[in-house]
């Protein structure tokens, strides 16, 4: 069986593309993106992209405002490697303008789960969180890890 190996882009309709524009140009170089512009059919898109994936803005054909709760995307969740650079880089966006949350443990989800959230113009919930132990476990032993029909555990690292 082939594996997914990663998300290559996500793609982002957005209401007015150059106020999305200019939210996600302060955001993204934040977070490590760079940025650049193409168009397809007669539509421009702005994408940014890190060495792992692209984030693509195009405009919408419906101007209906998002909702997180209607079927669809809920949130879109970002992942840095500590739960200091959470914290660091809450304190960056708040520090650039953003009304990102302060970062916070989420205990309710695990025990070293640390996120920080904002929205974006249209209302699209973003969070950044850490590489929990669980994700870590689970990315380096992929091979030793029992499906749901054969609970047992996955090993811990020594």
């Amino acid at each position: 069986m082939r594996e997914i190996i990663g998300i290559d882009h996500v793609y982002i309709s957005v209401a007015d593309l150059a106020r999305s524009s200019a939210f996600y140009d302060r955001l993204m170089p934040l977070l490590g993106f760079r940025r650049s512009t193409f168009t397809l059919g007669d539509a421009p898109h702005v994408q940014y992209y890190n060495r792992h994936f692209g984030y693509v803005l195009r405009p919408a054909r419906r101007q209906t405002p998002h909702d997180a709760y209607a079927p669809g995307l809920h949130h879109f969740c970002l992942r840095v490697d500590s739960i200091a650079d959470v914290v660091e880089l809450a304190d960056e966006l708040r520090a650039a303008g953003f009304d990102a949350s302060e970062a916070a443990p989420h205990a309710e989800y695990a025990d070293d789960y640390w996120a920080t959230h904002l929205i974006d113009p249209d209302g699209i919930r973003l969070e950044i969180t850490n590489y929990r132990e669980e994700r870590r476990i689970r990315h380096d032993y992929w091979a030793d890890a029992h499906t749901e029909s054969e609970p047992e555990a996955i090993p811990t690292p020594t």
